[in-house]
């Protein structure tokens, strides 16, 4: 198993720290994962991109990543041609808060969450991302809750540790956020 994951939003929205706990988690679940980052030098409102490949043996793909087999699109603001990079058979997960489902289209599976506005509702906004990971790591199973918390949680600075409770709420409502029929349409 290889699975190749592009993460995209603007700066603020948690992009590299959700980068760095899936790459994280999956390497204390025993697997391998190489992680990339790039982003503008604006603190908030900049490009932030984060790239991963995950496997269960060594890795073959450098994380920069011409076509993934999946993609996290926190906001479209900076998105370009995400959709197009996908692979046919790939998915794509949209933080249907902000970005329109519509403009989406093509020959993947398509898993749209209103993260945004899911993490307002359970009183941790600034978690989407991590929201998005939860559900993320529920439909491909590279990592599960415990691995994701842990990692999270180390990956704190500690200005930002007490909102490792809030973060770690978003990660499960965002696992329990999927549906069995995303279950069902996003192979692994």
């Amino acid at each position: 198993m290889e699975r190749s994951v592009l993460m995209v939003g603007i700066g603020g929205q948690g992009i590299q720290l959700i980068g760095k706990t899936l790459a994280l988690a999956a390497t204390e679940s025993g697997l391998n994962a190489m992680l990339a980052a790039e982003y503008g030098g604006e603190m908030r409102g900049g490009t932030s991109q984060a790239t991963a490949v995950v496997g269960d043996g060594p890795i073959r793909a450098l994380p920069i990543l011409p076509r993934t087999d999946s993609a996290i699109v926190m906001h479209d603001k900076f998105s370009g041609a995400v959709p197009e990079r996908l692979d046919a058979d790939g998915f794509l997960m949209l933080n249907s808060s902000i970005v329109d489902p519509a403009k989406a289209e093509g020959d993947h599976t398509l898993v749209s969450l209103p993260a945004t506005d899911m993490a307002r509702e359970i009183d941790a906004p600034q978690a989407a991302g991590l929201l998005m990971l939860g559900a993320f790591c529920r439909l491909t199973g590279i990592a599960d809750h415990d691995h994701l918390v842990a990692a999270m949680t180390s990956l704190l600075p500690p200005y930002r540790a007490q909102h490792a409770e809030t973060n770690s709420r978003a990660l499960a409502a965002g696992a329990a956020a999927v549906s069995e029929r995303d279950l069902a349409a996003v192979s692994v």
